[in-house]
């Protein structure tokens, strides 16, 4: 094993856009709502990574909670922890991202897999200057069936605080992409969480 144990404490920056994904829009894929997150884990996180998620909310297992549907990371370590430890379906992808900005802050970011674009994505905020709010909820993942033919549910808790506000986001989603059926579709609303902490597991 060459990840941490559960849970991992972690420190760093996200951005995240909500889209809607209405009846008929695409068969292989539930209506609703669907956050689309990027993110960048930093020191003195036990692992240091870039994360591209999409997820949605979901009653199972007692509550509302989170489904990751979605998602690839740039480090080894993070794909096999995060599928062992939490059923969460990481793959590997690589990563660009610049920034520039104090008090305004602007972010691009670009994802691709194996050299083929996946989904970019550019933010302008100031969360840097919001207060910080504690934060908590929980993901839910299914492992596939075991031998005797059920399911094992796996939840999640998180817990941590950001300076979080609204922000400006804008993405482009590759039509060839494993992202394809978000393609054309825009964000509902945007957010970024500047220097989060989270304990996560």
């Amino acid at each position: 094993m060459t990840y941490p144990p559960a849970p991992w404490n972690m420190h760093g920056q996200l951005w995240l856009s909500l889209f809607r994904v209405r009846e008929g829009d695409h068969a292989e894929r539930e209506p609703g709502v669907y956050g689309a997150a990027l993110v960048a884990y930093e020191q003195p996180s036990p692992l240091t990574y870039s994360e591209l998620l999409v997820a949605r909310p979901v009653k199972a297992a007692g509550g509302r909670r989170v489904n990751i549907t979605d998602i690839w990371v740039d480090a080894a370590d993070s794909r096999d922890g995060g599928r062992d430890l939490w059923a969460i379906p990481k793959g590997l992808c690589d990563f660009e991202r610049q920034g520039t900005g104090d008090r305004v802050q602007r972010t691009s970011w670009s994802t691709t897999l194996d050299g083929v674009p996946i989904a970019s994505a550019r933010f302008t905020d100031i969360s840097r200057n919001a207060p910080r709010t504690p934060f908590k909820g929980s993901t839910w993942q299914q492992r596939p069936a075991d031998e005797q033919g059920a399911d094992r549910e796996v939840v999640a808790a998180l817990k941590g605080s950001a300076k979080a506000l609204p922000c400006r986001g804008s993405w482009g989603f590759n039509e060839s992409g494993p992202l394809a059926w978000l393609a054309g579709k825009r964000p509902v609303a945007s957010f970024r969480m500047c220097d989060f902490q989270l304990s996560f597991g």
